[in-house]
């Protein structure tokens, strides 16, 4: 429908602030067909009843309910697949995000980019939760080169085509920008106001770094390396190539001295990189096999039928 706007909010043990975030949403006049859907990612409380009582008065408000507390991703990817809206707004449940802040993301959307993520310029949180935020922003900044500085604000907004191309799965919700980027969509971020939480407690715990960085790697190579897996393995394996062939030339130049090598423990790590950079530059020669294969086997299932 034309003009429509999807806002998808997941929640998790957040029923305190479900109908004052609904309030301020419909307070806000949008010129839009809007949906109100909220993910309920397995809460134990009476998130799905303080739903279900807007439902009753509002049939632009959807409710997803998951079995289980699955994670914000997965709430999320749910939410994508529902989500009929040419724009699509994501925020969390928690009133820390702004509603006030979605026609500038709109605004934003509508001058051509394909992402808006919001910046937390000034985080309305404890300082060890906003270090450690930094720490990871930077790394994530270095690494993927998605030039943003806040990677991990839930208020975004997308074009319905991005959503529906990216597949979004464990922690990647913190990585949607940079899928997107790498999928050859426009990004970009505007500064958005953040509130302190007033209900419930953070769900956010030091455990989530790990699986950030997990994730983080994943999204790397499946962005940047899945259809030339040698590009990563062989960079892996040269590194450790030389390393093994540098402390073997160490060695052969003192035994040509007189140094006996047999004894020597350092010997045997020099042999171990090098068998591990021969081990990885084939496992990226046998990854780019592989791909090679498939794509093969695509374009022959292509041409037959486009013959029929």
């Amino acid at each position: 429908m034309e003009n429509k706007l999807s806002i998808i909010i997941p929640v998790y043990n957040e029923s305190e602030s479900i109908t004052v975030l609904y309030d301020e949403i419909i307070s806000l006049e949008l010129p839009y067909i809007y949906e109100i859907i909220f993910i309920n990612d397995g809460s134990d409380d009476n998130s799905e009843i303080e739903i279900n009582n807007l439902i009753d008065i509002d049939s632009t408000v959807v409710l997803i309910n998951m079995k289980r507390n699955y994670g914000k991703s997965n709430a999320l990817a749910k939410g994508f697949q529902y989500a009929n809206g040419e724009i699509v707004i994501t925020m969390d449940g928690d009133l820390q995000d702004n509603p006030l802040e979605i026609e500038k993301l709109i605004d934003k959307i509508d001058s051509g980019w394909d992402v808006v993520s919001g910046w937390k310029k000034y985080r309305k949180d404890p300082f060890s939760k906003r270090f450690l935020s930094k720490i990871f922003n930077y790394f994530t900044r270095v690494i993927t080169g998605v030039k943003i500085h806040d990677f991990n604000c839930g208020l975004k907004a997308y074009k319905n085509k991005v959503v529906k191309s990216i597949d979004v799965y464990g922690g990647m919700h913190r990585y949607i920008p940079v899928l997107a980027a790498y999928n050859g969509f426009k990004i970009t971020e505007i500064p958005v106001k953040h509130r302190e939480r007033t209900f419930g407690i953070s769900k956010y715990g030091g455990k989530r770094i790990m699986k950030g960085f997990f994730d983080l790697l994943t999204v790397i190579f499946l962005g940047k390396y899945l259809n030339r897996p040698l590009h990563f393995f062989g960079k892996v394996g040269l590194l450790f190539f030389t390393f093994g062939l540098s402390i073997n030339i160490y060695l052969t130049y003192g035994w040509f001295n007189g140094i006996w090598i047999s004894n020597r423990p350092i010997l045997f790590l020099g042999i171990l990189f090098i068998i591990l950079g021969v081990q990885f530059f084939s496992l990226g020669l046998l990854g780019e096999l592989i791909y090679k294969i498939n794509q093969s086997n695509d374009n022959k299932i292509g041409s037959i039928n486009s013959n029929k």
